[in-house]
């Protein structure tokens, strides 16, 4: 159940979707959300019941103290209103639940309704043998063959153990909810987080499907000196030089066959849909 703040009326609205633990490698997912929020001084609409879905023993409530008043911060997952340029978005930042997963999606969804979401973008990364060197292999999965065919995106093929993305998309495919998962692939030699240059390529891909302009110069910056970092670091160890080296031939040994017209003009789109006036 979700406790509402206000309900507004809302533009066009997308619920975009990320949670923190296992599909989130590099904080890559929830820091798209947050970056979100802050660009666009997102507001709180409402959040679950963090005792329908939360083990406290294994996601701990926090204890802060302001001043002298001490007060509990829940984990729980919070619902957010953000005014995009070209449409609303509502973003859901969240702690992937520890029991009653099924419930759990159907309160999303719930929300969705709700508020007439036109479409649901569940955002996640992994890490992956995948060299920092080069741009943030992003993979983008869907059901209904009218946004494969729209978007440029893939039918998973993926069979396995899954996390709450997984099973929040299927939820949304099973309920006939226009859904959309965004995967980052984070080198999983960096040990460090966040990973800004993910979560860039996350908000990028965002943009394309979503048609809105995101501003993301402050995260580039980061995302730029993360590389840096990530470089002296390599330089500083033969072995992992040597491997990043492995993984760069293979990486570019794969993209020269992948390259095509239709991919180098779609590309191309892109690029100037991101910088349009």
């Amino acid at each position: 159940m979700i406790e509402w703040e206000r309900t507004p009326k809302l533009r066009s609205p997308v619920l975009v979707t990320a949670f923190e633990g296992w599909n989130d490698a590099g904080e890559a997912a929830t820091d798209s959300i947050d970056h979100m929020r802050q660009i666009w001084g997102a507001e709180l609409l409402g959040e679950l019941e963090p005792d329908d879905y939360y083990d406290f023993q294994v996601t701990r409530p926090h204890i802060r103290i302001d001043d002298v008043k001490r007060s509990i911060t829940w984990p729980t997952t919070r619902f957010y209103l953000a005014r995009g340029p070209e449409r609303d978005f509502v973003l859901v930042h969240g702690i992937e639940p520890n029991m009653r997963w099924r419930a759990f999606c159907s309160d999303i969804l719930e929300v969705a309704d709700d508020l007439e979401v036109e479409l649901v973008v569940n955002l996640g990364a992994l890490l992956a043998d995948v060299p920092h060197t080069r741009p943030v292999p992003l993979t983008g999965f869907a059901s209904a063959p009218e946004l494969i065919a729209d978007l440029g995106l893939e039918e998973s093929g993926y069979e396995g153990p899954t996390g709450i993305v997984g099973v929040l998309q299927h939820t949304c495919d099973m309920s006939g909810m226009p859904s959309v998962s965004l995967w980052a692939a984070v080198p999983h030699y960096v040990s460090q987080s966040p990973c800004p240059k993910a979560a860039l390529a996350l908000l990028n891909r965002l943009e394309d499907i979503t048609a809105t302009t995101i501003t993301t110069s402050e995260l580039a910056d980061e995302a730029a000196a993360w590389q840096r970092g990530v470089e002296e670091m390599a330089e500083e160890d033969e072995e992992v030089r040597e491997y990043v080296e492995r993984l760069e031939r293979a990486r570019d040994s794969e993209d020269l066959t992948a390259t095509s017209g239709d991919a180098i003009a779609a590309e191309f789109e892109r690029y100037l849909r991101r910088r349009k006036p």
